[in-house]
């Protein structure tokens, strides 16, 4: 025969053991964020002089004397180069002691055919300080930065073109005019800096509008 004593006694255990069991913790917001999978870093973004100075820094660890001769950004889709800022740079140093020129470049970001993010640089070359194209200039002369050159060409037929074709690619090069005695910003809207609908020359010195290049 069932003791009723002791099947009412067993009873309120299992129940009291029932109750006193926790629910299992939910996941706190971080905890539950963790597992996720992460969302890729927004690219970088950054004017000519901001970038220049980051390169120049590890060019004068290759060769003290190093001087610039010449400053080039890259566009795409997601950067298209509005604003005078662009996800990479690209520059180039002689070495008179060293008789060598190296380039460097600038990334914000990071994908196929782009730089490693931050700065990277190639293989040296022969430098001949005769050559027009390599004509090395001074710190001094890069007074205007590529955001001050880009509002200076949107004012000389940029921003028309720009609303006649929305997603137009801007393209900054900046070098030394030796006949002139000129740094120059060219500012060049189209496909690529070779392949544009207008191109336009500012001074890097004065910020001051040079011409309509061709």
């Amino acid at each position: 025969m069932v003791d009723m004593r002791k099947l009412a006694v067993l009873l309120l255990a299992a129940m009291v053991a029932g109750c006193s069991s926790s629910p299992p913790a939910e996941k706190k917001p971080e905890e539950a964020k963790a597992g996720a999978k992460p969302t890729a870093a927004a690219p970088q973004l950054e004017t000519g002089r901001t970038a220049f100075y980051e390169m120049m820094r590890k060019a004068r660890t290759w060769a003290p004397d190093a001087k610039p001769y010449r400053l080039e950004s890259a566009a795409n889709k997601d950067a298209p180069g509005t604003e005078g800022k662009a996800i990479v740079w690209r520059a180039w140093f002689a070495s008179p002691s060293k008789g060598s020129v190296k380039p460097y470049a600038w990334s914000g970001g990071s994908g196929e055919g782009m730089p490693e993010k931050g700065v990277s640089f190639g293989p040296e070359d022969t430098y001949s300080p005769t050559n027009r194209s390599t004509h090395v200039f001074e710190l001094e002369f890069f007074k205007v930065d590529s955001d001050q050159a880009y509002k200076v060409a949107q004012e000389k037929g940029g921003e028309a073109l720009e609303k006649k074709s929305p997603g137009t690619q801007t393209y900054y090069t900046l070098d030394f005019d030796g006949s002139a005695h000129e740094l120059i910003w060219h500012v060049a809207y189209g496909d690529s800096p070779s392949e544009y609908r207008l191109k336009l020359a500012v001074d890097a010195s004065t910020g001051g509008f040079l011409r309509k290049e061709h």
